[in-house]
């Protein structure tokens, strides 16, 4: 008795159509629509996160002489301010808006400038001569390109909502992929056996998205609460609910200047996520008095080291006299670390602190799942399998379109999709899971919604597109 398997299509007759009913079909059509949207996104995305992840590594190769310095056994770095001073002295017109601690005992300290017309630049300083070494573009590093293209590929809001769509659709993308996996694994093997065309290469595509899809569905999650459509809107949902995706600052809500954000430009160096929008306090030059000294620099990352706030600290420093000093910890691998301390500009009192366990509870999921999507949370093994999976995913986002490529039909006009459609109608639980997932990302609904009626009104009432897309029955 012969065993029928149900991911091998059944035998057709030589005139016959090709089956379009079934899931197999159905996902694996859906399974290439997607992939139009989402290998072209994913590809930037892994490519730009494998560079933002060997920021570390990638920048002081670059740029040695900025970033690195000479160090003699014993020497001693000179005050902070003195410091500050000689970037005032260099950059004239400008305002100095933050300071980073050196990273280490040959690392230079970084100072982040605005000039009048709002460019920002860094400006790094050799910490024991007090020499000024140089300043650069951080949005034009290749770091900082590679940022700004993950974030909204360089196009405001449309990049913005163009990821999101390639972010939706990877999570169709995955699941289909998953189903794919696990009902073909028997045609696969036979086709390896015998050695078919392009056997191998759909073994490796299978293999690298089974790999890649878990990771690949976590990263995408946790990467949605950037997105400025579905982020905003979560936002907004919660806040009705009395919490939030970021924290606000109960110590800092009377007479606020401004968000840690707008006081710290450039702020995905040492800003946490969840602290962007936290409000940020006064200094109160009124009551002070004229016998109360002026906190400087120095003074700030004292009152922050006694406060417990571990190295290398920033420190967004005071636009005016009702300014302050914002001492934000170091805090790259745990986010349960998370602390920034106000220091007032007169006498040096803290203000108000604030951090990881002030948070709202979203606030506290969504900064740990942002330090995993990051590759930070859990330290070495977090970093090589977040790049791992950049690498994966690149590979998927290779394989995909060669193996299309080869099988494409030549001459025929046709696009070469798989032939099959959603059994929606006679599949209650999938018409329902595909609902859910519209509403929960807007942004895929509606580009479904759009999908649906080009197949419906467009594709299926002309006899060429029809043939072309290899549009199946109703």
């Amino acid at each position: 008795m012969s065993v029928i398997d149900p991911a091998r299509p059944k035998p057709l007759a030589r005139k016959g159509a090709r089956p379009t009913t079934g899931l197999f079909r159905a996902f694996w059509r859906w399974h290439f629509y997607a992939s139009v949207v989402v290998v072209p996104v994913l590809l930037v995305l892994a490519v730009t996160g494998l560079v933002y992840l060997f920021r570390f590594q990638i920048e002081p190769l670059v740029h040695p002489d900025l970033m690195r310095v000479d160090h003699a056994e014993g020497q001693l770095t000179q005050p902070w301010q003195t410091q500050l001073e000689a970037v005032q002295e260099a950059s004239p017109g400008a305002t100095v808006v933050s300071f980073t601690e050196p990273t280490g005992a040959d690392a230079s300290a970084r100072f982040t400038v605005e000039a009048a017309e709002g460019l920002t630049r860094d400006v790094f300083v050799d910490p024991y001569t007090v020499r000024v070494l140089g300043s650069l573009d951080p949005d034009s590093t290749i770091s900082g390109t590679a940022v700004r293209l993950h974030a909204d590929l360089m196009a405001g809001r449309i990049g913005d909502t163009v990821i999101e769509l390639g972010a939706c659709w990877a999570i169709v993308m995955a699941v289909t992929g998953y189903y794919l996996f696990v009902r073909g694994r028997r045609t696969r093997r036979r086709q390896r056996e015998v050695d078919a065309p392009g056997a191998r290469l759909r073994t490796t595509h299978a293999r690298t998205g089974a790999f890649v899809g878990a990771g690949l569905l976590l990263l995408v999650v946790s990467g949605l609460p950037w997105t400025g459509i579905w982020g905003e809107q979560v936002q907004k949902l919660a806040t009705d609910r009395g919490t939030s995706m970021w924290a606000e600052d109960p110590g800092a809500l009377s007479n606020p200047t401004s968000t840690l954000d707008e006081s710290l430009p450039h702020s995905h160096h040492a800003v946490p996520w969840a602290q962007g929008k936290s409000l940020v306090p006064q200094s109160d030059p009124v009551s002070a008095g004229d016998e109360v000294s002026v906190a400087n620099l120095d003074t700030a990352v004292e009152v922050g080291d006694r406060s417990g706030l571990a190295h290398p600290v920033t420190v967004a420093l005071p636009s005016d006299d009702r300014g302050v000093y914002s001492v934000i910890g170091y805090a790259f691998e745990d986010p349960g670390a998370e602390r920034t301390v106000h220091v007032d500009r007169f006498g040096g009192q803290v203000v108000s602190t604030y951090g990881y366990d002030d948070y709202p509870a979203l606030a506290k999921v969504v900064s740990q799942g942002i330090a995993v999507h990051e590759g930070r949370r859990f330290g070495t093994l977090n970093f090589w399998l977040t790049a791992l999976f950049c690498v994966a995913v690149v590979v998927s986002c290779v394989t995909g379109p060669v193996m299309w490529w080869r099988r494409r039909p030549r001459g025929s006009g046709a696009v070469g999709a798989p032939r099959g459609r959603m059994p929606l109608a006679s599949s209650p639980l999938l018409a329902v899971l595909v609902v859910g997932l519209a509403v929960l990302l807007p942004v895929f609904g509606a580009s479904l919604v759009v999908v649906l009626l080009l197949d419906r009104v467009v594709i299926r009432r002309v006899p060429r597109l029809r043939q072309a897309f290899n549009t199946a029955d109703r």
